[in-house]
């Protein structure tokens, strides 16, 4: 199935319907007559969208949708192919399945998400994969896969899971990082790991840490290099030399547990 939009919301429109779960087995008129929330009226997704096809297991979505929030909300299979840019909220709560963006994305991507894979071949906004205001934790599993740069805040509170930046991050990556990994390819901002509890950071560039982090030791870790052979299959750009090299290792948040740490590449 394919959704092809041809007019672009002058506020945010909220689209939880655009989902493979919410389509399954619907007509063309039935998908277009589904319910959006277009500022504080209803509408209807066909007011914004062109529907074509049936859904087997792909749903093709295009347009510039930087206007449009919560696509592949609560997604559990299937695939949403994303041609263009997306808004806020993308694949929050989602637990299986694959969303793959060709452009950039907003602000909080993967809000509670436990599981599948979100994939952004553009630059993502602030609050990758982080912890929604008031939640004591960010997400619960899955991958998301920006191949650009990202904001602040990359897994906030993050829990489980996978966060991959081909570029440059913002500030705060991992603030209050409970478990998971997140591996930059480019520059960490400042104070990457505060609050950290536990779960790894990597980095293929110097950073500048928090005092409350000691340096540990220089050594191969055996389990990132099968994660950046990993990333490298899904598309990222990994040197050998990541893959094979030494990693400058310092534990912290000593504020916390201490049983957290951040890897640098030692060239």
């Amino acid at each position: 199935m394919k959704l092809s939009l041809h007019t672009e919301p002058e506020v945010p429109l909220e689209a939880e319907v655009i989902c493979p779960d919410r389509l399954i087995g619907l007509s063309e008129a039935q998908v277009a007559a589904l319910p959006v929330s277009f500022g504080n009226r209803k509408a209807s997704l066909g007011d914004f969208f062109s529907v074509s096809g049936k859904l087997n297991s792909t749903l093709e979505v295009t347009g510039d949708l930087s206007g449009v929030k919560y696509i592949g909300a609560a997604m559990t299979s299937g695939r949403v192919i994303v041609d263009g840019n997306v808004g806020l909220h993308v694949g929050a709560a989602m637990s299986g399945g694959e969303i793959e963006i060709t452009g950039n994305a907003g602000d909080w991507v993967g809000p509670e998400m436990s599981g599948g894979r979100i994939v952004i071949k553009g630059d993502a906004g602030h609050l990758v994969g982080a912890a929604i205001r008031g939640m004591r934790h960010g997400i619960l599993g899955g991958e998301i896969i920006v191949h650009g740069n990202a904001g602040n805040e990359i897994g906030n509170a993050m829990r489980r899971g996978l966060i991959a930046i081909g570029g440059r991050c913002g500030d705060f990556a991992g603030a209050g990082l409970l478990a998971g990994t997140i591996v930059v390819l480019g520059e960490l901002g400042a104070r990457a790991g505060a609050g950290m509890k536990r779960g790894s950071i990597v980095s293929m560039c110097g950073a500048e840490l928090l005092p409350t982090f000691t340096y540990a030791c220089a050594y191969r870790p055996a389990f990132l290099s099968q994660y950046l052979l990993y990333l490298r299959g899904l598309g990222l750009s990994i040197d050998d030399d990541y893959i094979t090299g030494q990693y400058r290792r310092w534990s912290g948040d000593a504020i916390e547990l201490n049983r957290g740490e951040i890897l640098l590449y030692q060239t």
